[in-house]
């Protein structure tokens, strides 16, 4: 059975899409740590990240450089982080979270954000991509 990230890339569930290229996808954190929260995944359905393939890998985290850089033009912060932590879903995901505060990224704290306004914030940073 495909993951979620699988469904939601085929456009089977919708999400608030910032960048999309043939072999990866980032979309806004539904329920996000900080405004601007962004998950990157590989299009490939692969459960671990060391799992990737080197050049998935590589070709993952250039991405997310990318989509970091964009995020910092759209939401003021001191930084982005940069977290993997991989059991929520079985499907490699990146979690790009902006840095507001001193404290590190803590993922029991969420923010509530409405959809129309998780939908343009992802499209304010889809243009700087």
């Amino acid at each position: 059975m495909a993951t979620i990230f699988t469904r939601i890339i085929n456009g089977e569930i919708p999400s608030f899409k910032v960048a999309e290229d043939d072999r990866f996808y980032a979309f806004l954190d539904i329920n996000p740590v900080e405004k601007g929260h962004t998950l990157v995944i590989p299009k490939i359905e692969v459960d671990y990240l060391f799992d990737l393939d080197d050049e998935t890998y590589t070709g993952l985290m250039l991405f997310a450089k990318r989509i970091g850089k964009a995020i910092e033009t759209v939401v003021p912060c001191k930084r982005i982080g940069v977290a993997v932590v991989g059991l929520e879903v079985p499907h490699v995901h990146v979690h790009l979270v902006p840095l507001i505060r001193q404290n590190f990224i803590d993922f029991s704290d969420k923010i509530a954000m409405s959809k129309d306004h998780l939908a343009a914030l992802a499209k304010e940073i889809a243009a700087r991509v």
